[in-house]
């Protein structure tokens, strides 16, 4: 092995989450309106194959040498038909490694309200979309819900060719599920996650104001 072109190629890659069968990019679209900033979210058609009728962000999963950017705004195209062009970056908040192997990039981005005139809904995936007042979400704390995840090896298993027991101590995980009650909604799961996320960021945000 060539030392230099190795110490090369790793200081030059980017990193990712290690063991991920694929990556995932969500635009979490903060609107602009005359009433001030609301979040954008979509109910999935329920006629697709998974999770239908659930609240969700536009997204999907990245193709090829696509940035979570890059992926986040077409997503947005080919489910709402916001062009990227209307969409003000933010940056990314803080990315989620999934339980099912998969890492999943939250990208934040401003929409003037004036594009939602123009959107128009992919009938294949998206059944309708709705806003909630950032306000709103930042007032209510999501109750949240919690349960194990619990290591379950096959029988096959090699215990005794590693030279663990059979009732080896396995390190336990635990999941927290965030769910936000807004009218006749109910946002949770992923969705809920990276809201709460959102509403952390940006109180960590204003705290680093005030101290200014």
């Amino acid at each position: 092995m060539d030392l230099s072109r190795a110490e090369q190629f790793f200081r030059n890659r980017q990193p990712h989450l290690m063991d991920t069968a694929k990556d995932c990019a969500i635009l979490v679209p903060l609107v602009r309106g005359g009433e001030g900033l609301s979040l954008l979210y979509e109910v999935r058609s329920h006629t697709m194959r998974r999770q239908p009728g659930e609240i969700c962000f536009p997204g999907g999963r990245m193709e090829g040498a696509e940035s979570p950017e890059e992926c986040a705004l077409r997503e947005t195209w080919e489910e709402l038909a916001i062009p990227a062009g209307d969409v003000q970056v933010l940056g990314p908040l803080d990315f989620i490694a999934h339980r099912a192997g998969r890492a999943v990039y939250p990208i934040l981005g401003l929409v003037e309200g004036e594009a939602l005139e123009h959107m128009s809904l992919n009938p294949g995936e998206v059944a309708e979309t709705f806003l909630v007042p950032l306000a709103r979400l930042w007032e209510q704390a999501p109750k949240e819900y919690s349960y194990p995840l619990v290591p379950q090896p096959g029988e096959d298993f090699p215990y005794e060719e590693i030279g663990i027991p059979r009732d080896y101590a396995w390190v336990r995980g635990r999941e927290t599920v965030p769910v936000y009650f807004w009218e006749d909604r109910v946002i949770w799961g992923l969705t809920g996650r990276i809201t709460r996320n959102l509403i952390r960021l940006l109180r960590e945000l204003e705290q680093k104001q005030e101290k200014d």
